[in-house]
């Protein structure tokens, strides 16, 4: 059954005329006439009982009319679904983020983005540098906030950096350092060290490693925890200090002070990633957010308002 000679059915039932049909559907009386001919010969069924002054509809023609209007309407939420699908106004997206560069910003960006897509379903996860690349491979997520992906990968991927973070001392707030807002770094070279896991970020552990290797003293480091958060706890408890990501205090940091390092320049980059492969409009009407509120994001990453 073409959805044209439904169309024309539909029309015949509702004026009970063969010619008011026609004239709603803009053609000719024997088109309309046609397309019952061709419906009623395909069912075997007659559909109308015509005479020169009358046209009844059937019972088995109301039961058409019954199945008709709900074809012409599935038809109908189906383009519409389709158009929504293809402008990524429905569908899902799976977000996986660092808690410790994020905490302070995705809670906004996605109350942002569901109000423009509504019908989006949205799910986060927190998840480590190592778990976020796993799952960008394996497809089990869309996007990732993470630090810059490995060379070999790369080029599967599209990037937007989304802020600089710069790197900072954390001591005890009774360390007697505390009460300084600038230090050298040679200052920490006597004190027990707790760095990020080298093996959630690489480039990260090696340049602290540098650092104090310029500044002529290797660090005696005591623990490597695997999350952020532990590092705030574990200087918190007065296991050692840190060297971290500025973005670490906003977590819960409480008993933790952070001091600016002198001649200390090492960028830290945030990055939106999402395979090109995977380059479609839900993907990228958020990433558009994303770099609409990268100014914001910035000011409020790089700066206490406290």
């Amino acid at each position: 059954m073409e959805l044209k000679i439904l169309k024309s059915f539909i029309a015949v039932a509702k004026y009970k005329s063969f010619s008011e049909a026609a004239r709603e559907l803009h053609t000719v009386q024997p088109a309309i006439s046609r397309h019952i001919s061709t419906l009623e010969a395909e069912l075997g069924v007659n559909l109308f009982h015509r005479s020169s002054r009358d046209v009844v509809i059937t019972l088995a023609g109301e039961q058409l009319l019954k199945d008709a209007n709900t074809i012409l309407a599935l038809t109908k939420q189906a383009k519409t679904q389709v158009k929504r699908a293809h402008n990524g106004q429905v569908g899902a997206l799976n977000i996986a983020y660092l808690s410790s560069a994020c905490l302070s910003f995705m809670a906004k960006l996605v109350r942002t983005y569901k109000l423009e897509f509504p019908q989006v379903h949205v799910t986060l996860f927190e998840m480590t540098v190592t778990e976020q690349i796993e799952a960008l491979k394996s497809d089990r997520i869309d996007i990732a906030f993470t630090r810059p992906l490995p060379n070999s990968i790369e080029d599967e991927f599209i990037h937007h950096n989304v802020y600089f973070d710069k790197l900072v001392a954390i001591v005890h707030s009774n360390h007697y350092l505390a009460s300084k807002e600038v230090i050298n770094l040679t200052e920490l070279k006597a004190e027990s060290f707790i760095l990020f896991n080298r093996e959630e970020a690489v480039e990260l552990f090696d340049e602290v490693i540098m650092m104090c290797k310029r500044a002529c003293f290797s660090p005696n480091i005591v623990s490597q925890p695997l999350h952020m958060q532990t590092l705030l706890t574990e200087v918190a408890a007065g296991l050692g200090v840190a060297i971290a990501p500025y973005c670490v205090r906003k977590q819960y940091s409480e008993d933790c002070h952070f001091i600016r390092l002198e001649n200390v320049d090492t960028q830290i980059p945030l990055e939106v990633q999402y395979k090109k492969s995977n380059n479609n409009s839900i993907v990228n009407n958020f990433v558009n957010i994303v770099l609409a509120a990268k100014t914001s994001i910035q000011q409020s990453m790089l700066h206490d308002k406290n």
